[in-house]
């Protein structure tokens, strides 16, 4: 068979409201995930043993720790049919940054073995088993911008008005789970509808936390927000704004002394 080449998108979180924490420990959310067109290329090559490889300059995740060797276990381990595996990698998405470049990996993945290995698994089924790898990883099987609820598992399709971004990723890299875990987490806030999302009247309850973990996430807000109304998205540590057309957006890449990388990118 020939090699499957996919692109894996990032996304934004536009808000992301923590609504209540369950027994198990996971928390409640609400949230819109926003595709954009910022992508990372993964590459398939079936292989004639049974080994799987992860080739990649950009990406130094340790194989057992990525979530593409992980999405290849869970299938492994759910249908017993999956044999040797190339994976050429091309990381575009910054890591840690929020934007769940590892999650798409993972969702492309899926979708990819699904086909190379003949499995025949719905995509109902795919997302079921995605979710067990990342909250975030069914919305990148949809491949759809959502409205989410639950533990982001829950997703209703959304169709928002075309908007271009920018995306400003300070250096460095942010725990998750250490921003869940802290005890000064707002983990209350009231629920939402579709019908009541505005920009304006929303916001990210993991920012003042990550905030005041990483000195480097406000200080990028700081300088973005000298042109447009700014947010972290996820848990960190990208920051964005929206922008009102593209004259905009490409106003503000022309300024000087970005802390970060900066993008512009588009809602897809």
């Amino acid at each position: 068979m020939k090699p499957l080449t996919l692109l894996a998108p990032a996304k934004l979180n536009l808000f992301l409201h923590v609504v209540g924490q369950r027994e198990d420990g996971y928390h409640e959310l609400q949230t819109i995930f926003q595709l954009i067109n910022l992508y990372d290329e993964l590459t398939f090559v079936l292989r004639e043993d049974d080994q799987i490889f992860i080739v990649s300059k950009r990406c130094d995740i340790e194989k057992e720790n990525n979530l593409i060797y992980k999405a290849y276990q869970l299938l492994q381990t759910h249908t017993k049919k999956l044999s040797g595996v190339e994976i050429h990698l091309n990381k575009k998405i910054p890591i840690g940054a929020g934007l769940g470049g590892g999650s798409s990996d993972a969702a492309a993945s899926l979708t990819a073995f699904n086909q190379l290995f003949k499995l025949k698994l719905s995509q109902k089924k795919l997302k079921e088993l995605g979710v067990t790898l990342g909250a975030d990883v069914p919305v990148f099987i949809e491949g759809k911008t959502g409205w989410a609820e639950g533990i982001g598992e829950k997703l209703t399709p959304v169709t928002l008005p075309e908007t271009r971004y920018i995306l400003l990723a300070p250096d460095c890299f942010v725990s998750t789970v250490s921003i869940y875990k802290d005890k000064k987490l707002t983990r209350n806030t009231p629920k939402i509808t579709l019908a009541d999302y505005q920009f304006k009247t929303t916001h990210n309850d993991l920012q003042p936390v990550a905030c005041r973990k990483n000195p480097k996430i406000q200080k990028a807000l700081d300088w973005l927000n000298q042109f447009a109304p700014a947010r972290m998205t996820g848990s960190g540590s990208a920051v964005f704004a929206p922008c009102q057309n593209k004259k905009q957006a490409e106003n503000i890449l022309k300024q000087k002394n970005p802390p970060g990388r900066i993008f512009i990118v588009k809602g897809l």
